[in-house]
């Protein structure tokens, strides 16, 4: 083989054209023959404009017959792409069908000049935890003693209640990084982060890894992703923008809560990050946690088919981090005390409540909805209240004030049923700020609080306080809370989603952590739901089996690959009509969307997912190089995913 410098670039240009996701020839002109290398960003020339692209490998060759351009200019400061994160990047563009130049747009964060310029930090020595708290699981230690020996053990953890979760995934980074290996740790959400944040500072010491999320801003996320880059530092945490981290010599991932729909990217082809971190890990020979208080069919899946291990609690920590978790099934039991009526509570659920503060403990109360009456109906036909000048849904937004639509956001002064012609009106469902205003009736004295997404809180100070909260913003308490409670459950049971039950333990799951281990946690629903007995016995493993087993009987994802084509009335199903015979793909619908536009979903057996995905990507590719009609092709969607 010639062993004269490489004189061709193989680039892949930045543009979303489906027909450009491939790679394409550059020559290399001899001033930059230094510079170009494979992952740097170059800028070339294609179709008459300069565009910039990124270097995916050199050439010593070109079969290009035609006239090659060269490379016009390399964009600093040199390699940005790691050749991991490259190979990682390539499979998962063909695993979504999506373009590798959208894969690169989510991995390589925007350029900042004056970040470039800083100079690089030494890198500060990791020291392996000394103590932890990983033999409370079942798996727990050795997997902590494989990650130490450079093994890549793959586990999924159902933590026991009370866990602080932030910690255990710091010590298992800290473990890998004393071996010398780098870790990438990815959260749903900001506040998550935060708390990943704290807990490796304290387990790592300081400047030994850095965060990356799009609440941090361009800049601050230059910086930790130049850090990351350089060496300068081996455990990068974040939210789903970081799956894609450059470390060095990655040894292990994991993702934390991975049923959360954060962890979807909303930009194309909308990879969830615990699938690419799967795919990390496989690839780099990695250590590989997917953890949660609860655990999706998808997690479960790695477990039936062997690629990981189950960690969960032994039995005597988890009996002794447990409270006692009552289900109340009948509506009509109430509490005598016409206080606790107004605050529509049961009488177990009053009782666990008045006992926690009577103990100066809090108690939390997790409701599905936030705002004050976010649905409403006619109070004598039941049917549902809408505005008659869009149909949006009505609501309340406070006391003795006329209904709202929620969409235009007009005010329905003289609400009149239009099936019934009845003037009044009744709630369909309760808000956080209503059950906060109830809550403060019935209980004189004490402070009532509200966190919800907007208005989020982190933690509550010790003391006897009521915390309404919608799901997923509960904050901590110091010593736990007294009492949780879970009240309109069968708002979140009655989802017309595939995933309802399975969210709707998740959600709960996540309250109930936060309940002390004397406390009790009451759930407004029939103690023989399986949903129900999995919280009560704190069992998520069987809960995913069940769900597993199940949609492996209807024949729905995890078991099955599904694919969704939205498009112009007519043209996904041209795309249907074209697929090859021996995908054996079922086509349902197409469904519309609106007047000019359709949905139609593809599902095949699993081992051909990828046979699916690449069909799909040729015929995007054809179709918009013949200026067709454009179908945007989604892999695994998130309804039903």
């Amino acid at each position: 083989m010639d062993e004269s410098p490489a004189r061709y670039a193989a680039v892949c240009v930045d543009h979303p054209l489906p027909q450009l996701n491939q790679l394409f020839d550059y020559r290399v002109p001899v001033e930059l023959l230094d510079e170009v290398q494979p992952g740097c960003r170059v800028a070339v020339r294609f179709s008459g404009r300069k565009l910039k692209a990124t270097v995916m490998e050199l050439r010593d060759r070109t079969d290009f017959t035609g006239k090659v351009l060269p490379v016009l200019e390399v964009v600093p400061p040199g390699a940005v792409l790691t050749a991991e994160v490259a190979a990682a990047a390539r499979r998962v563009a063909d695993r979504y069908a999506g373009n590798l130049a959208d894969v690169l747009r989510l991995a390589l964060p925007e350029r900042k000049l004056r970040v470039e310029k800083e100079a690089p930090a030494e890198p500060q020595p990791v020291a392996a935890p000394t103590t932890t708290h990983w033999n409370r699981y079942i798996a727990g230690e050795a997997f902590l003693r494989a990650v130490r020996e450079g093994k890549p053990p793959r586990i999924v953890w159902s933590a026991i209640p009370g866990e602080d979760w932030a910690t255990r995934l710091a010590e298992a980074a800290a473990t890998a990084a004393a071996a010398g290996r780098g870790a990438v740790l990815v959260v749903p959400d900001q506040y998550d982060l935060e708390r990943l944040d704290a807990a490796l500072t304290a387990v790592l010491g300081p400047d030994r890894h850095v965060t990356l999320s799009n609440a941090m801003g361009p800049t601050p996320r230059y910086r930790s992703f130049l850090k990351a880059l350089r060496g300068e530092v081996r455990i990068v945490a974040g939210t789903q923008v970081a799956m894609l981290a450059p470390v060095e010599d990655l040894g292990l991932v994991a993702v934390w809560d991975d049923g959360d729909k954060n962890l979807t990217s909303l930009h194309a082809p909308q990879p969830h990050a615990r699938d690419v971190l799967l795919t990390r890990a496989e690839m780099a020979g990695a250590a590989c946690v997917v953890g949660g208080f609860s655990r999706t069919p998808q997690a479960q899946l790695l477990v039936e088919t062997g690629w990981a291990i189950s960690a969960v609690g032994e039995r005597d920590a988890l009996r002794a981090a447990a409270p006692r978790v009552v289900p109340i099934g009948d509506d009509a039991d109430l509490a005598a005390d016409p206080s606790s009526s107004t605050a529509r509570l049961p009488t177990v659920a009053w009782e666990a409540a008045r006992t926690a503060l009577n103990a100066d403990l809090p108690v939390l109360l997790q409701v599905p909805r936030r705002g004050y009456v976010p649905a409403v109906s006619c109070q004598r036909c039941r049917t549902r209240a809408l505005c008659p000048e869009c149909t949006g849904p009505l609501r309340l937004t406070g006391p003795r004030r006329p209904p709202v639509c929620t969409w235009c956001g007009r005010v329905d002064e003289q609400y009149r049923c239009k099936e019934c012609g009845s003037t009044q009106i009744r709630a369909v469902v309760i808000g956080a700020a209503r059950t906060a205003e109830e809550l403060a009736s019935a209980f004189p004295g004490v402070e009532v609080v509200e966190s919800n997404a907007s208005e989020r809180l982190g933690t509550i100070p010790e003391g006897r306080r009521i915390v309404v909260s919608t799901p997923g913003v509960e904050p901590t308490a110091p010593q736990g809370y007294g009492a949780v409670l879970l009240l309109d459950t069968w708002a979140q049971l009655t989802r017309a989603e595939l995933t309802a039950s399975e969210e709707a333990l998740r959600i709960w799951m996540h309250a109930v952590s936060l309940c002390a281990p004397t406390g009790t946690a009451v759930v407004t629903a029939d103690g023989g739901l399986p949903v129900v007995q999995a919280l009560i016995r704190w069992d998520p493993a069987w809960f995913a089996r069940l769900e597993l087993d199940e949609r492996a009987e209807l024949g729905f994802p995890p078991v099955m690959k599904f694919a969704a084509l939205t498009g112009p009335n007519g043209e996904a199903e041209k795309i249907a009509a074209n697929l090859p015979s021996d995908l054996g793909a079922e086509v349902i619908g197409p469904i519309p969307v609106d007047e000019h536009t359709e949905r139609l979903l593809l599902r095949v057996r699993r081992r051909d997912g990828a046979a699916l995905a690449s069909v799909l990507a040729k015929a995007t590719a054809e179709r918009s190089s013949a200026k067709a009609e454009q179908v945007k092709v989604q892999i695994d969607p998130r309804e039903i995913a």
